[in-house]
């Protein structure tokens, strides 16, 4: 994707390959910052803190922070330390523990001094992966765009309600549910994109609404409680969004406040659909409520980040000295509320079968 009319992955090597350059995407919309990280406890600290975030993205930095553990002391002892420790930065995406266990199984039977090196290439194919796998998403999602344009008057457009960011910020390259939007404009659809602005971080206001704006789609911002009503004056032909965990059955777990767009979209009629690669399906698990949700901290509730009309960025309180919050990060959406998932294999009903028709595999990982 451009930035600037620049093109951008979110994670590369950096320095000759003495460390992994990211965007710092706490710093987004108002500041475009690259930053190294030279360590696994520095990859570490980038994904518990979300500079960098987003389930693809996540499991790529986390297979580059293993790498880089790797350089420093390659023994069975560090490889399984660093997994470790990088697996509990975040507890719902499982692309996290998909791309650790990738790495493991890749490392583990290989002698001590080739694995720094071996890690290093292995990170970089599985970033290759998620772009080629984000570019197929975008394709199969491409054909429902297409199908409900060719419903359009003429130079009418596609209206698209998606939720959170699950652009190419949140991936390597492309996005799940953006990608579809990305393909679609640049084919020539007409596209228009509400963007929830995603309560407490605000990931779609400062970080969709970017990255759409960078490649000229048109957008709006809306409150998080507007896609209902939208939905309701049929100002809504379709929603989007991407996932954090797909259950074996086809629940999803997504940013907090997708449960509530699935149900607005069921009783008005509007497609749901969630974008997601391989990666992210939980074969282990059948019910998605039996998915970790993290807890974050009550301060993104209770504070604001925002620019002052001088153009200094500052934090804000935004409750009342001594005011509790709740943080839940992400919610479920149960399957029945989905009418389809758009992975880089097609596009298949929300349920056990649909799933192992695209992934006969599945069968045996489970």
């Amino acid at each position: 994707m451009k930035i600037g009319g620049n093109n951008y992955r979110t994670i590369w090597l950096d320095g000759g390959g003495e460390a992994v350059a990211v965007i710092d995407q706490t710093k987004l919309p108002h500041s475009f910052e690259v930053i190294r990280l030279s360590t696994m406890q520095e990859a570490a600290r980038a994904i518990l803190t979300m500079q960098v975030r987003g389930a693809p993205l996540i499991g790529v930095t986390a297979a580059y922070g293993l790498a880089l553990a790797m350089r420093v002391d390659p023994s069975d002892a560090s490889l399984a330390e660093a997994i470790s420790h990088l697996a509990r930065q975040r507890p719902t995406a499982v692309n996290l523990r998909w791309a650790l266990e990738e790495m493991r199984r890749h490392l583990q039977p290989l002698a001590v001094n080739h694995r720094a090196q071996a890690a290093f290439s292995r990170a970089a194919r599985l970033a290759d992966d998620d772009v080629e796998t984000c570019r197929r998403i975008g394709a199969h999602g491409l054909e429902i765009v297409r199908a409900i344009a060719a419903k359009k008057k003429p130079g009418e457009p596609v209206n698209i309600l998606t939720h959170c960011n699950a652009g190419w910020l949140a991936c390597v390259d492309w996005g799940t549910a953006t990608s579809p939007m990305y393909q679609a404009h640049d084919a020539g659809v007409t596209l228009h994109v509400w963007v929830d602005e995603t309560r407490p971080r605000n990931q779609g206001a400062a970080l969709t609404a970017f990255e759409l704006g960078a490649h000229g789609i048109p957008h709006t911002l809306i409150t998080d409680n507007a896609g209902g009503h939208l939905m309701q004056h049929g100002k809504v032909d379709l929603v989007i969004v991407g996932t954090d965990r797909v259950t074996a059955t086809g629940d999803v777990a997504n940013k907090i406040g997708t449960y509530l767009k699935a149900l607005a979209a069921k009783d008005t009629g509007v497609p749901f659909y969630v974008a997601l690669p391989h990666s992210t399906i939980d074969w282990t698990l059948d019910d998605g409520f039996a998915i970790p949700i993290e807890e974050r901290s009550g301060d993104e509730v209770l504070q604001l980040t925002g620019r002052s009309a001088t153009g200094e960025v500052h934090v804000f309180d935004i409750a009342p000295d001594g005011c509790r919050a709740a943080n839940p990060a992400f919610d479920v959406t149960p399957a029945r509320l989905v009418s389809g998932l758009i992975t880089e294999r097609g596009v298949c009903p929300a349920t056990r079968e649909g799933l192992r028709q695209l992934y006969p595999e599945g069968q045996c990982a489970a």
